[in-house]
């Protein structure tokens, strides 16, 4: 008998539709919002609430969408610098990585309830998937542009209090939201993932 939590071709089409979802919103995350960087840092890049919200609920299937989404839609697609440094474009998109994949860990590692049912809840949530993902994540995207772009390298201060900033503000007005809203809803379909694949 199959074992009901193990990995199906239900997760590659989730995986797929992810993937295809993130980068849109990645991409209309750099086009639509004012951008510094070459086009590559939003002053708002809606984009990362919602990769964090479908990796806390989708584990690592959400996360290795949050990585493609990252760097195609707001990388490859969105920057001609980083498309014509397509391994600079690489190494850069692991601060999307990363931005999804602290909240994760920090969820599964600490007990977190995502339905966000105590003061707790909401304080794991604010350090991991607001403050310190986003501050970590800044310090990367900020490190590998400035090896792809001499002018993010002169502005280094601007794009990292561009990035960080930004995404603090668009993932404390939707992540905590969405997950007490929502979570109850996607609990209940197979697809949720409790651990990070099953």
């Amino acid at each position: 008998m199959k074992n009901v939590n193990e990995p199906t071709y239900s997760f590659v089409i989730l995986t797929f539709i992810l993937i295809i979802i993130d980068t849109l919103l990645a991409w209309i995350s750099v086009q639509i919002p004012p951008t510094i960087a070459g086009g590559v840092v939003s002053r708002f890049y809606i984009a990362v609430a919602f990769m964090i919200l479908f990796t806390l609920w989708f584990g690592a299937y959400g996360a290795i969408a949050a990585y493609a989404g990252t760097l195609v839609g707001s990388g490859l697609l969105a920057s001609d610098t980083l498309a014509h440094h397509p391994e600079i474009a690489i190494i850069w998109a692991i601060a999307g990585l990363l931005q999804v994949l602290i909240p994760l860990v920090a969820v599964q590692s600490f007990g977190v309830n995502l339905s966000m049912e105590s003061p707790r809840d909401f304080t794991y949530v604010l350090l991991f998937c607001v403050i310190i993902n986003n501050l970590i994540g800044a310090a990367w995207a900020t490190w590998t542009l400035s090896l792809a772009d001499a002018n993010a390298a002169a502005s280094m201060g601007s794009v990292f209090s561009t990035w960080f900033i930004g995404n603090a503000i668009v993932c404390i007005l939707i992540v905590p939201l969405a997950l007490k809203i929502f979570t109850p809803k996607v609990q209940k379909n197979r697809l949720f993932v409790k651990n990070y694949w099953d």
